[in-house]
């Protein structure tokens, strides 16, 4: 299960990822926004990241306008390591070297087509484990 989240910035972008999970048959949970009214990203970026903490949810995509707010929030929650990607080599390296549980991304800068290699390549890379491991144990501090 995949937790999403977005504000009205990322709304259009997290739309367009719900059609890509859907035609991929993959599960989620859509923690909101729901509508293009002005918004607060934190609320949602933050809901999104308990699920994924809690384990309700195995990983997270949360989507603002450039990203980084949401993906801020996102970090507040322990256990998340939510990286900004804004095309494909970040977000495998992201999952293989820092085992990140979330995926951001900016809606206003990144357009459909690299949207969806971006979540492919991320939903579909493993952690590398060995020494990136040692690594991420201390980003849990």
């Amino acid at each position: 299960m995949i937790a999403l989240g977005s504000d009205h910035g990322g709304l259009a972008l997290k739309q367009h990822v719900m059609a890509w999970l859907d035609a991929h048959g993959l599960a989620y949970q859509d923690f909101g926004c729901y509508t293009s009214e002005s918004c607060d990203y934190p609320d949602f970026g933050r809901a999104a990241a308990e699920a994924v903490a809690s384990g309700a949810c195995d990983r997270g995509i949360v989507i603002c306008t450039t990203g980084i707010g949401i993906s801020i929030a996102a970090n507040k929650v322990r256990g998340i390591r939510c990286a900004l990607c804004s095309e494909p080599l970040s977000a495998e390296m992201t999952r293989r070297h820092n085992d990140a549980n979330m995926l951001a991304m900016g809606g206003g800068l990144i357009g459909p087509n690299m949207a969806d290699r971006i979540v492919e390549v991320f939903l579909n890379t493993e952690f590398e484990g060995g020494r990136h491991q040692r690594r991420v144990n201390k980003l849990e501090g």
